[in-house]
């Protein structure tokens, strides 16, 4: 965690929004952060349905301001593109945390030095090829729902640029072993449907 730890730091230092670091054992092992109350931006969404327009543009704007900051030396290169800026590389709606001090982006392990795209383009994966549980009218509702955030999200973006990176962001993420087949075949979903738009 010794890494995260710095990254995060590096980010606050940046005046980006990240729970601040308040420990970090000797041996880099456990990290102690700063308490976030709030819920994230799925329970959010959950709770006012009406405002997933809004939580899209608040979720492109975090992308925005992070690829604003150029990545540190200590970040290792993405495995996918090239670039000079900061990647989360997992920055979707359940790692931003919103509550009485605002938002905050949690989870950092992946961060990267790379091409913004990238991050674009993984996010929109994660948030499109999720499972929805059950089916019927509720799942349904889910889908559109789903379907307005993502298209919310890329329309602040080139999305013409994002669907370039997509295939070998895909080809990236599928080597996750956390990945289920039902997402992974998602995943591959969104890139024939992005390659058939062209």
């Amino acid at each position: 965690m010794a890494t995260e730890a710095r990254t995060m730091s590096f980010m606050r230092d940046q005046g980006y929004p990240v729970p601040a670091v308040e420990e970090l054992s000797d041996d880099g092992f456990e990290m102690v952060m700063e308490r976030i109350e709030g819920v994230t931006m799925v329970e959010a969404i959950g709770k006012a349905p009406w405002t997933v327009r809004r939580q899209a543009a608040r979720l492109a704007d975090l992308h925005h301001r992070l690829h604003d900051i150029d990545a540190p030396e200590f970040l290792p290169a993405a495995s996918v593109g090239t670039g000079t800026k900061v990647l989360h590389l997992d920055l979707h709606p359940l790692n931003v945390m919103t509550g009485p001090k605002g938002t905050f982006v949690i989870d950092w392990p992946n961060a990267r030095r790379g091409d913004p795209d990238v991050d674009v383009a993984l996010a929109w994966v994660l948030m499109a090829a999720g499972q929805i549980p059950g089916g019927g009218p509720k799942a349904r509702l889910m889908g559109l729902g789903r379907s307005l955030l993502v298209n919310g999200f890329l329309s602040h973006f080139d999305r013409r640029a994002v669907s370039h990176v997509l295939r070998q962001v895909v080809e990236m993420k599928v080597k996750d072993p956390h990945m289920s087949e039902a997402e992974i075949g998602g995943m591959w979903e969104v890139v024939q449907q992005a390659e058939a738009r062209g």
